[in-house]
């Protein structure tokens, strides 16, 4: 067995990967969990849970006690204002931090960020990630570091898996611009990059982007060519005008403010569809951890929907 890692957001999309990678390779997790009902939606029994919210300090006191490793990985998607991401995404980041900071010795301290951070003038949450990668990289005496990832997709994402199930069907509507390049990555390529992080030693306090390895990321055209050849059938494809989604998005700005939901499609996530390069370069993580991607998107896309 190898030793223990403490986690957060071990019951999302991509904590729940990385929690079942770190098992897989013997490493003891300890995982922070709001409810017990959320353990659930792993089938991993093994975690140690420890019960409470990044609010409580307490909980944070047990969470990083004598552990190898942190890895923050939770985080608000969701929200209109600054303050609806700010709680989340850079106050209790820089808790986090600093409690983990006073532990002797000091544990390694990985924090899952976004490529949003390398725009933060698009958005609320943009800014979030990026003054969370500023609150860690703050804290003295921290052996920090940050992934970036870009878009990540698989089998149990519910944010660009509809998207791709739409193309499937043989619809596929383009949310950004016809010239836009992005890149993308597997959720099993990004919590091998984890893994390798912790064999690694990786100490570098920099924050790094990781892609699929593709070169220059996808155009929609590239991402829907893809499709069709897993269909073997046409795919339509229309553009959606950015006039239309602003128009959606505000919309839905009014009647989450009015009902008190928080929504995930904003005027702040149009800014981010909208922008023309969100291609990364993850040659410099290779080169400190040793980490390859290994799922191009055909292969991704096939994983995902359980396709031959």
């Amino acid at each position: 067995m190898r030793d223990v890692v403490a986690l957060t957001g071990a019951t999302g999309f991509i904590g729940s990967a990385i929690a079942r990678r770190l098992t897989q390779e013997g490493w003891r997790v300890r995982a922070l969990i709001r409810s017990p009902s959320l353990a659930s939606r792993l089938a991993d029994t093994s975690l140690q849970w420890i019960r409470g919210t990044l609010e409580d300090r307490n909980c944070l006191e047990s969470l990083v006690d004598e552990v190898d490793a942190v890895i923050h990985c939770a985080g608000a998607v969701r929200g209109i204002t600054e303050a609806d991401f700010y709680r989340t995404n850079v106050e209790a980041v820089s808790r986090l931090a600093h409690i983990t900071a006073g532990r002797s010795p000091v544990p390694r301290f990985l924090l899952i960020s976004s490529l949003a951070a390398r725009e933060p003038e698009l958005s609320p949450y943009a800014a979030s990630k990026r003054l969370g990668e500023l609150a860690v990289a703050a804290v003295a005496d921290l052996p920090w570091t940050a992934l970036r990832p870009p878009v990540v997709y698989g089998p149990e994402d519910r944010a660009i898996r509809p998207l791709l199930r739409l193309m499937l069907y043989g619809i596929a509507p383009i949310l950004g611009r016809q010239d836009a390049r992005f890149s993308l990555l597997y959720v099993e390529d990004l919590a091998e990059a984890v893994i390798q992080w912790l064999k690694g030693n990786v100490r570098e306090k920099h924050a790094f982007e990781l892609d699929d390895g593709y070169p220059k990321g996808y155009t929609w055209h590239e991402v829907i060519k893809t499709v069709q050849q897993l269909r073997g059938k046409r795919v339509f494809s229309f553009r959606v005008p950015e006039l239309i989604m602003n128009i959606i998005a505000w919309l839905n700005k009014m009647v989450a403010s009015m009902i008190g939901y928080a929504p995930m499609f904003t005027p702040g996530k149009v800014r981010e569809f909208r922008h023309p390069d969100w291609t990364c370069d993850s040659i410099p993580f290779s080169r400190v951890s040793g980490w390859t991607p290994k799922v191009r998107l055909e292969e991704g896309l096939r994983l995902t929907f359980g396709l031959p």
